[in-house]
């Protein structure tokens, strides 16, 4: 039991730092253009990195996640609203599902 609760405090400090972190560091308003658009950016690039392998890998066939992918760029380049794109792919890899 005391190796678990060792355990338990090391996540949670490992989890605590990366959130205070930077509120301690950065008291200061960022005035670089080129840092404000990093962080701007960055959860997006990592969410992507992230994710987006693995949409291959989430049906039963690599026709319908690219198809699903298709539409879901088309439609998010067009501004849809996620719920849009996000029924619009399921009803598309449904649908290349039944038919391969």
């Amino acid at each position: 039991m005391s190796k678990i609760l060792i355990c338990v405090a090391i996540m949670a400090i490992v989890t605590y730092i990366p959130r205070v972190l930077p509120i301690t560091l950065m008291r200061r308003r960022i005035k670089s253009k080129f840092i404000k658009n990093f962080l701007d950016y960055t959860p997006y690039a990592v969410l992507g990195a992230l994710t987006f392998p693995d949409i291959f890998y989430s049906t039963g066939n690599y026709y319908s996640a690219i198809a699903g992918t298709i539409v879901a760029i088309i439609l998010g380049y067009f501004k849809q609203s996620l719920v849009v794109v996000a029924i619009a792919t399921i009803i598309t890899v449904f649908v290349f599902e039944i038919l391969l």
